[in-house]
């Protein structure tokens, strides 16, 4: 019983038709050291042309139709016949080299060429065999203790790593998916405490009288290394705190890469910053280590007389100094931009941002839509040391929906703090609100509400999520008779949930309800009451088409409750098709709100480079009418 090394001979018949393939001469032969490339050497016009044809069973035949050179070499101006033999003769050992890499190592190959047509037609016939399939893992794990006098550390979770380990016993063994197992092994590893782990030896062994492969990884974790002292670099414009206040790593925390990202990902989003490089200063600790290394060996030369073994460093691993690399942002900047929204119409608007006045950071826009205008202000306080990042500002907003018009200017503070999973704010705002509606005379009302909103994220991505969920809940009211023309609660929640489907299929759920509570409804701004209808709600009905009807126009009601299915086929890498089903309603009694209104339809996906465009085509069935719907990314 024989063994090898990832790949072995199996067989392979090469049948080509007589009369087809002339004889060479021996001037004709190519030398045994001449390139192997095809079109090397001189053609004779026209090109011959030739179609290619591959029979193998499930994902073989793609795999063989992308990587054959008889494909890739097809439509070549410098085709002949003699380079079609070539390419024929070396077909059957690039089909066994291919399908090793699927985890079938004994195939049997046929290549013939049919010259009945108007051009050939060369066939590959591919009987790949039995799979191999994985017999043994053994995990070797060197190292991962905790460095003296650091000793009583937390220790490492192997038994947790070689679970993570991807490839189980009975598996099909494919070159991909082993090359890939081994990549995110050794980068749980590096990404923690360990970052100088490496892989010491992989061995992948098939036995093809079997068919199985036995799989050896050993890994060594190399020294554990913690942070130490933090080393700002580039800032010169901005005050300090802005970079300390959000550092959330201590001196004598485990490196963990997870915690360099996040605190680049801060310092990223302050706004001061055009760019951020937040890393670990690894050439401290080499340069120490060789030190201590080369002072052990030249105290043992001194002792013994005679040349010391190579040194190894084995005192405590020093600190690594955590580093920030800064380039400020200019502190003025003016930009403009022009849009389209299904929702709101055709829009403009215009950003004055300022990084820098009495101490904030001061933003600025002017919005014009075709549905809504707006201008807004707001000063932005440094991130304090426990965490909080406080704002106030003023804004006017001005829309007409549904032929209601309204006119609310606000006066806002608030409150945000929390990461990226699980964020919390606080806010508090005095809100003077006009509301016209066709047909009846226009209100005039105050409110002087407080909201808690919290918001959970659990992605695998932000920016393309396609496993995990985001909540967010938000609860508040105008309590106190002040200010206030009509006291109300209000609560609010909604969610996304993502789970992938097959290879390249995924789900999205969608779900969102609110309800308040007021003596009267007159009186509480249209901002605190609900509406349904549009891209990000229900699809196939116009922006806030679903409420309440009063007069010619329609108005936000007291409770509101949607829902949405959605399938996404992602048939290349970058696009997809979707299907989906929504419904939903708004209305001031519950009963309503549960009485959804539906919409459904069909819509492409793509992914850009600031997230995902969809276009959608969605039948509401209320109306009777289709409906474009336009958007990019999720509102959460």
């Amino acid at each position: 019983m024989g063994q090898l090394t990832l790949a072995v001979a199996g067989g392979a018949i090469l049948v080509f038709p007589m009369g087809y393939a002339q004889a060479q001469t021996a001037q004709e032969t190519p030398a045994d050291d001449a390139p192997a490339d095809p079109v090397a050497t001189e053609a004779s016009p026209p090109a011959l042309q030739y179609d290619v044809k591959v029979n193998a069973p499930g994902d073989l035949d793609e795999l063989l139709e992308k990587n054959l050179e008889l494909e890739r070499f097809r439509g070549n101006p410098r085709m002949d016949r003699e380079q079609l033999q070539r390419l024929v003769r070396d077909a059957p050992e690039q089909v066994k080299n291919l399908v090793a890499t699927a985890g079938f190592y004994t195939p049997t190959v046929k290549v013939r060429v049919d010259t009945t047509g108007s051009k050939p037609v060369v066939i590959v016939d591919v009987e790949p065999g039995q799979a191999v399939t994985i017999d043994k893992v053994e995990l070797e794990l060197r190292g991962f203790d905790s460095t003296p006098p650091l000793a009583a550390s937390e220790p490492y979770d192997k038994d947790a790593l070689k679970r993570s380990w991807a490839l189980k016993t009975g598996q099909v063994f494919r070159q991909s998916d082993w090359e890939s197992a081994k990549r995110a092994l050794l980068r749980e590893v590096v990404q923690t405490r360990y970052p100088r782990a490496q892989l010491l030896d992989t061995q992948a062994v098939v036995d093809p009288d079997t068919h199985k492969v036995s799989l050896l990884v050993v890994l060594d974790s190399g020294p554990e290394l913690r942070f130490g002292e933090l080393r700002i670099e580039g800032l010169k414009r901005y005050p300090e705190n802005i970079i300390t206040n959000l550092n959330k790593i201590h001196a004598g925390d485990y490196y963990s890469e997870t915690a360099l990202q996040a605190y680049q990902a801060a310092l990223q989003d302050t706004g001061y910053f055009a760019s951020v490089e937040v890393s670990a200063d690894m050439s401290s600790i080499l340069s120490e280590q060789i030190e201590a290394g080369q002072a052990s060996q030249d105290g043992a030369e001194a002792a013994t007389g005679a040349p010391a073994a190579k040194p190894v460093y084995r005192g405590p691993a020093p600190q690594l100094p955590l580093v920030v690399r800064v380039t400020e942002n200019k502190q003025q900047n003016v930009s403009a931009g022009i849009g389209f929204s299904t929702n709101t119409g055709n829009r403009v608007q215009l950003n004055y941002d300022n990084l820098n006045v009495w101490g904030t950071r001061f933003k600025s826009a002017i919005t014009m839509e075709t549905k809504k205008q707006a201008a807004h202000t707001n000063f932005y306080l440094p991130t304090t040391a426990r965490g909080y990042s406080d704002s106030v500002g003023a804004s006017f907003e001005r829309s007409d929906i549904s032929n209601e018009i309204t006119a609310v200017s606000a006066i806002s503070a608030k409150r945000n703090w929390g990461g990226t999973n699980l964020e919390r704010s606080l806010t508090f705002e005095f809100l003077r609100e006009d509301k016209t509606v066709v047909g009846l005379e226009q209100t005039r009302s105050k409110s002087l509400p407080l909201t808690y909103s919290i918001t959970k994220r659990e992605l695998d991505s932000l920016l393309f999520p396609t496993r995990g969920y985001v909540i967010n809940a938000q609860v508040g009211g105008a309590l106190l008779p002040v200010l206030t023309d009509e006291r109300f609660v209000r609560v609010a929640a909604k969610t996304v949930w993502y789970r992938p489907l097959g290879e390249k299929g995924e789900v999205i759920l969608r779900g969102e309800m609110g309800a308040l509570g007021s003596k009267d409804k007159k009186g509480v701004p249209a901002v605190y009451l609900f509406r349904a209808g549009g891209d990000q709600s229900v699809r196939g009905y116009a922006y806030q088409e679903l409420g309440v009807k009063e007069g010619d126009a329609t108005v936000g009601g007291r409770y509101m409750a949607t829902a949405s299915a959605e399938y996404q086929y992602w048939f290349l890498p970058k696009w997809a098709i979707a299907t989906f089903y929504d419904a939903g309603n708004s209305a001031d009694t519950v009963k309503g709100a549960l009485t959804p209104k539906s919409g459904y339809g069909l819509g492409g996906r793509y992914k850009s480079p600031v997230g995902p465009i969809n276009v959608d085509v969605a039948y509401g069935h209320a109306v009777h009418a289709y409906r474009l719907h336009f958007s990019l990314g999720f509102t959460f």
